[in-house]
């Protein structure tokens, strides 16, 4: 219920690739951020070509901006591949390294200010506010801002994370997925089989979950305290490439 390893499902930015360096694709089922290569392992692979997203890469790593590919680039954005779980991890620009760096920058300008734009209800007390559009999420109570934003993973393309006002309505800590095979810690039941819950891998990794809120497994808890059944939850917006 929203656990497919692999912050993002999005086709552009973050369209799952085809294999190659044109982009980097989506890792494969199953494997956490853990097991990726160390970046000491995987430096020989580094490519010398330049992507077509080269400049934005370089400019968000604090590189030297001229577009062109050196080793020292290379493997600057080898390494926030391997910490973002997109793979392959041969240093090359491509579309979905891109989405993931233009999101994680629309997450650091939201600041402690994520409702600045009153999307999310302040009239409703305590809520919990996801907005697809930044995969951001946050509680707040009435403006109060209580808790966040922290990074989310929403639903893929065909497994969209429904919008709209709801309420938690079932708890559990040590839920197991007989659907997906898969543990989902700290789950937090608000639309169906949809979810708050803490994931073993990168909230940014593509292409997404089944619909459910992926979290990091400190927020996940965060989350486990402040909530209860009857709480509200607001979700808005549209995910990119979904």
């Amino acid at each position: 219920m929203g656990v497919a390893l692999g912050l993002a499902g999005m086709a552009m930015p973050l369209a799952v690739a085809v294999a190659g360096p044109a982009q980097a694709q989506a890792r494969p089922l199953g494997r956490s951020a853990g097991t990726v290569t160390p970046v000491s392992m995987a430096a020989s692979s580094c490519t010398t070509t330049a992507g077509p997203y080269q400049k934005q890469a370089e400019r968000f790593l604090g590189r030297p901006v001229d577009g062109r590919q050196s080793r020292a680039d290379c493997l600057a954005i080898q390494k926030f591949q391997i910490d973002h779980g997109i793979s392959p991890t041969i240093g090359y620009a491509g579309p979905i390294t891109s989405g993931v760096m233009s999101l994680i920058s629309a997450q650091k300008a939201a600041g402690h200010n994520p409702n600045a734009a009153r999307k999310c209800p302040t009239n409703k007390g305590r809520i919990a506010c996801v907005d697809l559009t930044r995969q951001l999420s946050w509680v707040q109570d009435g403006s109060r801002l209580v808790y966040g934003p922290v990074p989310v993973r929403s639903g893929r393309d065909g497994f969209e994370t429904r919008t709209g006002l709801k309420k938690v309505y079932w708890r559990n800590i040590d839920h197991w997925s007989t659907l997906y095979k898969v543990a989902m810690p700290y789950s937090q039941f608000f639309d169906g089989g949809q979810a708050f819950h803490s994931i073993a891998g990168s909230v940014w990794s593509p292409p997404g979950s089944h619909g459910c809120v992926n979290m990091r497994k400190g927020d996940a808890k965060k989350y486990w305290s402040l909530l209860k059944n009857g709480d509200d939850v607001y979700v808005y917006g549209r995910k990119p490439g979904t």
